[in-house]
């Protein structure tokens, strides 16, 4: 999932998580966008991602960041799609838990949004998620260099005022030039712990994709 559709993707959750799906069936014109955009809501970012601020700022949104504490290893599903929705939605229920759970947000004013994602990559039909050492860091550019992998993202918005829920998974399939050894030593020193987001930041200097 790009940074552009997951723009896109996170503009209508929103919308859909402030206002009661009556609406969309009696109003369905580019007025609901507006509407819906210029409604007071707060939001909370359950993320450290550097992307994930990216988009929040550069779509003018203040948020306040609180993170999940949960083990993702031992989430575990078969396929891509489920996993990065399990996730998501663990992460949801972790901070929801910390924050002493939605009840505390039924009388606001204002609705308040938790946004909670999730991304892995899957590269030759196996699942990766964030790499734990340099060397493994290394082991999986190295892999994609002259070669192709998944990105499978999921985005889950909650709006905690109303217990309304809406999410989804999107995959983009990303395809590398060969990367020299001299770029991987300078991608591993950055200790991101996304390997694929490094590569993002750093794509326009050294022309990877």
């Amino acid at each position: 999932m790009g940074l552009k559709t997951q723009k896109i993707f996170l503009q209508i959750l929103l919308i859909f998580v402030i206002f009661p799906s009556s609406l969309f069936r009696l109003e369905r014109n580019t007025k609901m966008t507006t509407k819906a955009m210029q409604r007071g809501f707060k939001l909370i970012l359950g993320s450290q991602s550097m992307a994930r601020k990216r988009i929040l700022a550069e779509m003018g949104y203040d948020y306040t960041i609180v993170t999940a504490d949960i083990d993702e290893k031992a989430i575990r599903t078969e396929k891509p799609e489920d996993l990065v929705v399990a996730l998501a939605e663990a992460k949801a229920n972790e901070i929801i838990s910390k924050l002493g759970g939605e009840s505390q947000f039924a009388q606001d004013p204002q609705p308040t949004l938790l946004i909670t994602a999730d991304t892995v990559v899957v590269y030759k039909g196996v699942i990766r998620e964030k790499p734990t050492t340099k060397e493994e860091a290394r082991e999986f550019i190295k892999g994609y260099s002259g070669s192709h992998g998944g990105v499978v993202g999921s985005v889950l918005v909650r709006n905690l005022k109303t217990g309304v829920r809406r999410g989804g998974w999107d995959k983009a399939e990303v395809y590398f030039h060969e990367i020299p050894e001299q770029v991987i030593d300078d991608l591993v020193k950055l200790l991101k712990p996304l390997v694929l987001l490094t590569i993002e930041y750093r794509s326009r200097e050294h022309s990877l994709f």
